[in-house]
């Protein structure tokens, strides 16, 4: 007999006995037979974290450090008074002490002469290493230098950081300054700027300059614009250059590697770079580290706002950036970063606001505020989706676009902003309470209004939320005075591992608790368990038909 002859007929067989039972399930589950509810499952969960961890208190009040003012900061986990006093003096002007207490190496941040008599320097000299976040250590196979976006989540980073001095270990001083995102960056308009790159990177890159106005080769003719194809060579691993410039044009503008930046932008080489509008005694607070409140705002900005904030938006790929933790290999990563990954089905699960998602964003991004404020906003998309970003409870108004200042006829007031990928908007927000720049205050969420913004891997809330806090509103540490729901499941790893149902806190009868899954209908199963036995048969008859079929062959 032909091995094919018995399939059809076992085919029919089959697919009969599937559609029966299938229609059986569907009868029984029509009318199904009373049964009482399962109990809900009593659920242990992990302790929360602090919301503020660290003792930061006497970071917060408004201080005077080595001659630099600086305003208070009554968030969580405010910028380093010592850091922000050297990057404002220069590393080159502050004592050896400080340098120590602060991580900064001695050339971080040089400033020399006065080229302009107006009483503060004009000749900045800049160093920026590379750095790796949440890779893999070779001697451990364990996450080196730690950076948790959230509860649990350490995706892999390459970013810019100030040069440092000694190993930046954990707990170190100088772990503090080597985060995401790369650091803010300000100057002032004419001043002659040398930012040296030190690659200590096992990649290669490059800095562009993105609105700044730079030459496009420096005072020797070498290339000065970042990009491989048409300007410099990479810098190689510890290999440095320096870039030269002396901007013109005020503004907020962008800075990022340009070696492969399909993905080296991505994985977190990027920043804001600020030039400010030239003023007399105007020394700039340099580096703006982790973004967020500049607690040394310029003459300019300090003319019209009472306060300033940096804010830098970026979708993460969990598939792009989990690579760095698997290898530590320069040709591994290399094939699996450029050739293996695809970066047209990129799909970001963590969207961040300064290199943190919710709740972290609060310990540290929240805008604080006092009712009758004027507060600078600049927004930077460094990311590779737009960003529809949305202010609860004001409306705020746009002054410039991509360092370009609006006229007034241009200036639009909303409460959501279309920003694209590398833009960057400058808003003004006031906080008077009439009805239209302020409701009044509050607690009030500030986000990316597209809804898969607002959750981390799909869980919310998460994403990139903050909050927009009067500051009667703040507690101790700088934790929000929240009226409803706690957020002490937020602060959990089991939360953002979808271990517990999302309404947990407050559902204190359990009405949206966790059940056991239900089991498979049994009849489903039965038909199920018959339809493997045929398909089984079939191959059995088929193998022997060949078998048989090859025997007579050889006959």
């Amino acid at each position: 007999m032909n091995r094919y002859s018995r399939l059809p007929a076992l085919f029919l067989l089959t697919v009969s006995l599937m559609i029966s039972g299938v229609s059986h399930a569907s009868d029984t589950q029509t009318v199904p037979e009373f049964s009482e509810a399962p109990e809900t499952l009593e659920m242990n969960y992990s302790d929360p974290e602090e919301f503020c961890p660290e003792d930061r208190e006497s970071w917060r009040p408004q201080q005077e450090v080595l001659g630099v003012e600086m305003q208070a900061d009554p968030q969580c986990d405010p910028d380093n008074p010592e850091v922000v006093a050297a990057v404002t003096r220069g590393t080159n002007n502050v004592p050896g002490e400080t340098l120590m207490e602060t991580g900064l190496s001695e050339d971080a941040v040089k400033k020399g002469e006065d080229l302009d008599g107006d009483g503060d320097p004009d000749v900045i000299n800049i160093t920026l290493e590379v750095a790796e976040l949440n890779g893999m250590n070779p001697s451990t196979g364990s996450l080196a230098a730690k950076h948790e976006i959230a509860p649990g989540i350490n995706p892999g980073y390459w970013v810019f950081a100030p040069k440092t001095r000694g190993m930046a270990t954990e707990g170190s001083a100088a772990s503090d300054l080597i985060r995401a995102p790369s650091p803010a960056i300000r100057a002032e308009e004419g001043d002659r700027i040398n930012l040296k790159l030190e690659n200590t990177h096992y990649m290669p890159h490059t800095i562009h300059f993105h609105g700044v106005d730079h030459p496009f080769v420096d005072s020797e003719g070498q290339g000065n614009d970042g990009v491989p194809y048409t300007s410099e060579e990479p810098v190689m691993p510890g290999e440095s250059r320096t870039y030269e410039m002396t901007p013109e044009q005020a503004g907020t503008m962008f800075y990022h590697c340009h070696v492969q930046p399909s993905s080296h932008v991505l994985m977190g080489l990027n920043g804001m770079f600020v030039i400010e509008e030239e003023r007399d005694n105007n020394t700039v607070q340099t580096f703006n580290i982790g973004n967020g409140k500049v607690r040394n705002p310029s003459k300019a900005v300090s003319e019209e706002y009472d306060q300033e904030y940096d804010l830098l938006y970026q979708g993460i790929d969990k598939e792009m950036h989990s690579i760095i933790n698997r290898s530590n290999d320069p040709r591994v990563l290399s094939r699996m970063l450029n050739r293996e990954y695809d970066v047209t089905e990129r799909d970001p699960e963590y969207y961040t606001l300064n290199g943190k998602s919710f709740p972290y964003t609060v310990r540290e991004s929240q805008i604080v505020v006092e009712e009758g404020d004027r507060v600078k906003a600049r927004i930077l998309n460094s990311g590779s989706e737009s960003v529809s970003l949305h202010t609860h409870g004001h409306k705020p108004t746009i002054t410039h676009y991509d360092g370009v200042e609006q006229k007034e006829p241009a200036r639009i007031q909303r409460d959501v902003f279309d920003i694209s990928a590398a833009q960057r908007v400058d808003l003004s927000i006031n906080t008077t309470d009439n009805g239209l720049d302020s409701y009044g205050p509050g607690i009030w969420f500030m986000h990316d209004h597209r809804e898969e913004a607002v959750t981390t891997e799909g869980i919310s809330p998460g994403g990139d939320i903050t909050l927009l806090t009067y500051e009667e509103f703040l507690g101790e540490n700088g934790n929000p005075q929240t009226q409803g729901v706690e957020w002490d499941q937020l602060f959990t790893e089991d939360y953002y591992d979808r271990d517990v149902p999302v309404w947990a806190n407050y559902d204190q009868d359990g009405i949206f608790g966790e059940v056991e899954a239900s089991s498979m209908n049994s009849s489903l199963l039965v038909t199920v368990s018959l339809a493997a036995a045929v398909l089984g048969a079939m191959l059995a008859l088929w193998y022997r038909d060949s078998s048989e079929e090859g025997d007579e062959d050889e006959e």
